[in-house]
């Protein structure tokens, strides 16, 4: 199968195109092949876009939402259809690919139903016979950038609201994981979307991404992955005037204090730090543990992690599939020689799996660290992989300083019994998202969803935070006086 280009509501012609396989990371075998387009693709789909966009946003935003109501009914109707295609081509266990697919379901309700919201603001005007408002209007043309590891759920992230919002759109899927956007485009366009309001480009970066960038056109640029290229994409932005949304890295911390039930923390550092194969950007790297419970914790971790299933995740019964590809496995190796020659104790996995089916997969040993200091690069820089750090500390004021020593923040977690702790940790934790009593992972879609520092620039992905990246404000004034009323000038009583 080879995924080419749907622009203007057609799938593109493929003579003289570039092909690039798609391979199943479980077991190496070849799924499809997926278009590498150019920058003259890209201007092909923008001007498909301005023009459908022109009509679009005057479509009023309860049946734009309609159009939503109606994607995520055939979401609902496809769902194992869409988990099995999305486990074979990014890897996470079937469970897990349900899981993500049904948060795309979520996304299309919650967001069509801010098709009939979508609330402005009155308020009174400080002259007579005169009225104020505020409105949210479209924004125009806007550019996707998602990632590989969730390919679904922040794919619906961004398009959603921007649809309902009166925009159109031009999205460039991973090119590791594009099946799922094929999959969305066959949905879009069996919905009846209008033509030129979704537009999908596949291809590289430095190509598609680059193009969309630079594109005048295109005033919107909301961007998913590692916080190296989107500090490149915020100045490309910068440069060209673009609002530019960012959700970028992670070094998410679960704080497990004395009084914690460590049975519960245990189950939820496992979930958040090797569901994904640690492949997200809210998984838990670090666990920084009370002096007092640091033993017992790392006993009951290395007893369960004993016994995580690691396979194809397309069996039921595994509960740790494969990372992406060669390149991510051997930048995981990397960080345990990196760990180990600053002195960390490597208590169990640190290796690349061998044998079996894992020799035609890309397969990583889930890998427990102790004795790490905070400022060690593993307890700093993001490994994208099932590698967790423990890092012991003696107080909570101590565990919220090492959370918040690093670059990042997105996500936070803290296991007590101590209400006065745990609203204390949800005040000082510098992270977009907290969680008391659970893991680092588990976001829900009405709640905003990013991050502070080198996490992100200010913007959220989900909730009704999304619709501020794909909307302007509007202020308008009705005056009904008849007469010349100037503010801060006539207002005197």
């Amino acid at each position: 199968m080879k995924l080419t280009n749907f622009v203007n509501g057609q799938w593109q012609q493929t003579e003289q195109a570039e092909f690039r396989p798609v391979l199943n990371p479980a077991n190496g075998e070849e799924l499809a092949q997926v278009r590498m387009s150019t920058a003259q693709d890209v201007d092909l789909a923008v001007k498909a876009a301005v023009i459908a966009q022109k009509k679009w946003a005057k479509v009023p935003a309860p049946k734009r939402a309609d159009y939503l109501y109606e994607i995520g009914r055939l979401m609902k109707e496809r769902k194992e259809h869409l988990a099995q295609v999305l486990t074979k081509e990014m890897g996470k266990v079937i469970e897990e690919g349900r899981g993500e697919v049904q948060e795309g379901i979520d996304m299309a309700y919650y967001m069509a139903g801010e098709g009939r919201r979508m609330f402005g603001e009155t308020t009174p005007s400080e002259l007579g016979d005169k009225f104020a408002m505020s409105i949210r209007s479209p924004i125009g043309v806007v550019g996707l950038i998602t990632p590989w590891n969730f390919p679904v759920a922040i794919a619906t992230w961004k398009s959603f609201p921007a649809i309902v919002g009166g925009n159109t759109f031009i999205w460039k899927p991973a090119t590791e994981t594009p099946m799922m956007a094929y999959e969305m485009a066959k949905i879009f366009e069996e919905v009846g979307l209008p033509e030129g309001v979704a537009n999908i480009v596949f291809g590289a970066g430095s190509e598609v991404g680059t193009a969309l960038l630079e594109h005048k056109d295109v005033r919107v640029i909301s961007f998913t992955g590692s916080t190296e290229t989107g500090r490149k994409v915020a100045e490309a932005g910068g440069r060209n005037l673009k609002k530019v949304s960012l959700e970028m890295g992670g070094k998410n911390a679960v704080i497990v204090m004395e009084d914690a039930d460590l049975d519960l923390a245990v189950e939820g550092i496992l979930w958040s730090a090797f569901g994904t194969a640690g492949q997200r950007c809210t998984a838990c790297s670090r666990v920084i543990v009370h002096k007092d419970v640091k033993e017992e914790l790392q006993k009951r971790l290395l007893t369960k992690m004993d016994t995580l299933t690691i396979g194809d995740g397309a069996d039921e019964s595994i509960k740790i599939g494969p990372v992406i590809n060669r390149k991510a496995i051997e930048k995981i190796h990397s960080y345990i020689e990196i760990g180990q020659q600053e002195g960390a104790t490597l208590l169990v996995g640190g290796e690349i799996l061998t044998g079996g089916i894992y020799d035609k997969g890309n397969y990583y040993a889930p890998t427990l660290f102790t004795d790490v200091k905070p400022d060690m690069r593993i307890a700093q820089e993001e490994i994208f992989g099932p590698v967790v750090s423990i890092i012991e500390v003696a107080s909570l004021d101590e565990a919220i300083e090492v959370n918040n020593g690093v670059i990042y923040g997105l996500s936070s977690s803290i296991y007590t019994a101590d209400v006065n702790r745990a609203f204390k940790a949800q005040r000082d934790l510098d992270t977009g998202i907290v969680y008391i009593n659970a893991g680092t992972t588990g976001a829900e879609i009405h709640l905003p969803f990013g991050g502070t520092k080198g996490t992100g620039n200010g913007h959220r992905d989900s909730g009704v935070a999304a619709l501020d990246v794909f909307t302007e404000w509007k202020s308008v004034y009705v005056d009904y006086s008849g007469k010349l009323q100037r503010a801060q000038i006539d207002n005197e009583t």
